[in-house]
């Protein structure tokens, strides 16, 4: 999908949450499904399937976030799936929380660790990192695998 589809699409995505009140719980949420449909081939391949009809794959959408997500975050995803928008799902996912950010003037740090941080641990990174930089943050973390310990954090161009 070229760029400008991918931003109109995040900037209606923006547009909604921010109408609906739930902005900063939406783009968490947009972003760990985006982040789960990156990891799960199966996830990825039932969405992306054309063999399996729309209403369908919005019906496992649907499923999957029911009682895990909001109502608005639910109809968001299911939304970009029945539109035939899936393999775009991360891209349009990543420029919302771009635009999110950039709303709230922070900048984006993505951190990637091998386990789930707890609330208090992302406050003190989260510290850390604005410290270290000079910025205002939106945090947004990852568990993966891959990392063997520690963290990864990118602000930006920069990778910590």
């Amino acid at each position: 999908m070229s760029d400008a589809l991918i931003e109109g699409y995040a900037r209606a995505l923006f547009e909604v949450a921010r109408a609906e009140g739930t902005l900063d719980e939406v783009e968490d949420e947009l972003f760990r499904f985006a982040r789960s449909y990156e990891s799960s081939d199966a996830l990825r391949n039932a969405l992306t399937d054309e063999h399996i009809p729309a209403d369908k794959r919005q019906a496992i959408v649907e499923d999957l976030l029911d009682g895990k997500a909001t109502t608005t975050t639910v109809q968001l995803v299911s939304m970009v799936v029945g539109s035939g928008r899936s393999r775009d799902l991360p891209a349009i996912v990543d420029s919302l929380v771009q635009r999110a950010s950039s709303a709230k003037q922070l900048d984006l740090a993505e951190v990637r660790t091998a386990v789930e941080l707890t609330d208090d641990q992302q406050a003190r990174l989260k510290a850390a990192l604005e410290n270290a930089t000079g910025k205002s943050l939106n945090l947004k973390t990852i568990v993966d695998p891959t990392v063997l310990g520690g963290v990864v954090a990118t602000i930006g161009d920069t990778v910590i």
